[in-house]
């Protein structure tokens, strides 16, 4: 296993459990102490967990905590994966796509550089350089300009003047939480201005949040769940969250990752 697999794997366990021990964590990867000891440095360097004697404890965010794009990018990593490889499947050629910013958006703009035909407007500094490292003659990728956040994502006025003339067929949007009451949440205020008028310009809205996003709460909401065509998710996702969505969303889609 590669370091940055153990540890999205270690941090998973302390989102699980609430904390973990560094003798458990040498048992269950077969690894060193001192290997251990380092991964759990790297994930507190980033604000993933928090350091403690012997082991780390989970690190509980404010509706205003936003990490940044590498912090979040090491989360989650096969549930992101799986659900991109469904919401790919939603995608047809010759169509105007717009993806908000995440590392799960970026997940799905991978699978995305060999569609022929595509027009895609985007807030995302790396979607957009995915597409871009693609080369592909026939896309066109409008990188909409703004202010950037600690996620990499353009937003503010200029954003969203620039959305705001633009027709699109599909918003993939990618999420920080999602609740009940809230619906689908930003910490960042901005950003969710700019994601709003995303989902203004859009004939249909697809979400992609994993399971580890359900209960979480930023400060703006963006959408309620009631506004999602389809919300692609994974089979993390808790029995009593699938009940609730499967009742408000146009769709559900759990992947198998």
């Amino acid at each position: 296993m590669l370091a940055p697999q153990r540890q999205a794997a270690i941090l998973d366990r302390v989102r699980t459990n609430g904390a973990v021990r560094v003798s458990d964590l040498v048992a269950e990867f077969g690894v060193s102490d001192m290997t251990v000891r380092r991964d759990l440095e790297v994930l507190a360097d980033r604000g993933l967990v928090a350091k403690v004697h012997g082991g780390a404890t989970a690190v509980h965010p404010g509706s205003t905590d936003e990490p940044g794009f590498a912090a979040k990018a090491i989360r989650q990593r096969a549930e992101k994966t799986a659900i991109a490889s469904s919401a790919a499947q939603l995608v047809k050629p010759g169509t105007a796509i717009a993806l908000s910013a995440g590392t799960t958006t970026a997940e799905l703009a991978q699978r995305l550089v060999d569609v022929p035909e595509l027009t895609v407007v985007t807030n995302s500094i790396p979607v957009a350089d995915v597409f871009y490292r693609g080369g592909r003659q026939d896309q066109t990728v409008v990188l909409t300009g703004g202010v950037r956040t600690p996620s990499d994502a353009l937003v503010g006025p200029v954003a969203v003047a620039a959305i705001r003339s633009l027709h699109l067929d599909v918003l993939f949007l990618g999420v920080h939480g999602m609740s009940e009451r809230a619906g689908f949440t930003t910490p960042n205020l901005m950003e969710a201005d700019t994601d709003r008028a995303l989902l203004a310009a859009a004939e249909r809205l697809v979400v992609l949040a994993d399971h580890t996003k359900w209960g979480t709460v930023g400060i703006s909401s963006i959408a309620a769940l009631a506004d999602a065509h389809v919300l692609v998710t994974d089979a993390g996702l808790p029995t009593a969250a699938r009940d609730v969505l499967e009742d408000v969303v146009g769709e559900l889609v759990v992947a198998d990752s």
